[in-house]
């Protein structure tokens, strides 16, 4: 088969996916595409004039995987097209009827299968890459449901990282590719431990300082306030986090839809709780920048009398009061010591090596902002920040732009990347010498695809910080014991395939 050499575990895989829909879960860069890239060669030469569609959410990791197969496949062995809204419907429709291998967003192709442009009656191999998506009424669940019931030769190939930890989603995520057989690897795998190099890992705690606590003493104030009136009107019950919030937000919405008093005034009291639940994680886990710049945002809210619950919220003495001290600290030139150490710990890595490439993960723009403001500072470090596209008046990076940077990272004309969550998914960053997650996140999913970013083709360092008595500690052990929980899981829900494939009907 051309000049592929897969490696063992790869072998297996493709062995297992040849005969039946699979659903493949293996680590960030460990050969995932290579897979599919073989499977599609075997499903071409098994049904030859036939099509494989490969599937990718977003428009940069459907062309990764164009050039992925362009640079493993003979010139002549297929016609490959990229499908995206950039081409013309009447010239996709064109497109179609010459195509072997079709790459596309689920979005594109989910609109032209409404608009019966084409029907998927030919395609013997459908690839779903970042497969953990295929819940709900995702596009790629609309394709999928189409794929099944129109192709003469179906056949099924879903690829992730991580399909999260929680059983019933993954039992979703197999119905609706009809999967048969899960193939799971971890890091610790017998047959992947051989081709990874070692990974370093330490976890950095540093006190929330003195200084911060009047402010997060006021905010919680003001969230306990809110808490208390919405269970004062039996809105609320029992524990209390973000998630039950938003959880009371969307069943208040329905009630106060008809008009119910009741519900319209909770509705009001859970939006004020959820913001300030929000600017408290900002102060325990991100900068005191950020949080300034959000608390700006409701003042701005409350003047253009955008909502009343804004303009009740900021009329607070607590929200003045905390407001004045934050601005006090950050006259101080006072920040988050998560800044301070981050800058420590990377000077300290290009000490070591000289050329070393550097990956910053963090969830706020403001936050990637002020990283890069203190880097920026720092000689022979070049860093920049990798966001998403613009959105509500924030900036963002255009594709092209977000391209324009990985190829200068890949060239170290860039040596140190800040990114939020784009940089987690997918995209073909290069090997970096160590990740830094600037706090923990709560997602086994995304935990994995940030840490998968390192330690592939080089020994590679995670380092996570931790600010000591916040979310971030209760962040750090959910991400463990969700990463646990998912091989749990994928093991027992393997097992219940292997018995009888139709015990997941129940998910459709």
């Amino acid at each position: 088969m051309l000049n592929l050499t897969p490696r063992d575990y790869q072998q297996t895989i493709f062995e297992t996916s040849k005969n039946d829909n699979t659903l493949v879960v293996l680590p960030t860069g460990v050969g995932k595409t290579l897979i599919a890239l073989m499977l599609t060669i075997e499903r071409q030469k098994k049904f030859p004039g036939e099509k494989t569609l490969i599937l990718a959410p977003t428009k940069p990791l459907v062309e990764q995987h164009l050039e992925s197969f362009k640079k493993e496949l003979p010139e002549l062995f297929a016609q490959l097209d990229l499908f995206t809204g950039a081409t013309p419907a009447k010239q996709r429709k064109k497109l179609w009827q010459t195509s072997d291998i079709v790459f596309s967003t689920p979005q594109c192709i989910a609109n032209d299968l409404r608009k019966e442009l084409y029907n998927l009656k030919e395609v013997s191999l459908l690839v779903i890459d970042e497969a953990h998506r295929c819940i709900k009424n995702y596009d790629y669940t609309k394709v999928a449901k189409r794929y099944l019931s129109q192709s003469q030769h179906p056949r099924i190939l879903g690829l992730t990282a991580s399909p999260g930890s929680e059983s019933k989603k993954i039992k979703q995520i197999c119905t609706h590719l009809n999967i048969r057989k899960i193939e799971s690897r971890t890091r610790e795998s017998e047959d992947v431990k051989p081709y990874l190099h070692n990974l370093d890992f330490e976890k950095i705690e540093l006190p929330f300082p003195k200084e911060f606590i009047e402010i997060q003493v006021l905010l919680k104030r003001i969230y306990d306030s809110k808490i208390d009136q919405l269970k004062k009107r039996s809105l609320l019950f029992g524990p209390v986090n973000k998630i039950t919030l938003l959880k009371v937000q969307s069943k208040l919405a329905i009630q106060a839809s008809q008009r119910n008093g009741n519900a319209m005034a909770g509705m009001s009291l859970t939006a004020q709780a959820i913001k300030i639940s929000h600017a408290s994680e900002l102060l325990e886990t991100q900068t005191l920048s950020g949080l300034r710049n959000y608390l700006k945002k409701l003042i701005k809210e409350a003047e253009q009398k955008k909502s009343k619950g804004v303009q009740q919220l900021v009329k607070k003495p607590e929200f003045n009061a905390a407001f004045l001290s934050l601005t006090h600290l950050l006259a101080q030139k006072i920040e988050h010591p998560k800044i301070e150490e981050l800058s420590v710990l990377v000077q300290e890595e290009f000490k070591e090596n000289k050329n070393a490439k550097l990956i910053i993960f963090t969830q706020f723009r403001d936050t990637a902002k002020t990283i890069l403001d203190r880097l920026s500072n720092i000689e022979g470090i070049n860093a920049e920040t990798f966001v998403g596209q613009t959105k509500k008046g924030n900036m963002g990076l255009s594709q092209k732009e977000q391209k324009k940077i990985i190829q200068e990272f890949r060239e170290s004309k860039i040596n140190v990347l800040i990114a939020t969550s784009i940089g987690e998914e997918g995209l073909d960053i290069p090997e970096v010498s160590a990740v830094y997650f600037y706090e923990p996140i709560p997602s086994a999913i995304r935990k994995i695809q940030r840490a998968g970013r390192t330690a592939r083709l080089a020994p590679g360092k995670l380092f996570i910080l931790v600010t000591k008595n916040t979310r971030d500690e209760a962040y750090y052990y959910a991400s463990i014991a969700k990463e646990k929980r998912m091989n749990k899981i994928l093991e027992k829900v393997k097992g219940e395939l292997a018995k009888s494939p139709k015990t997941l009907r129940e998910f459709i």
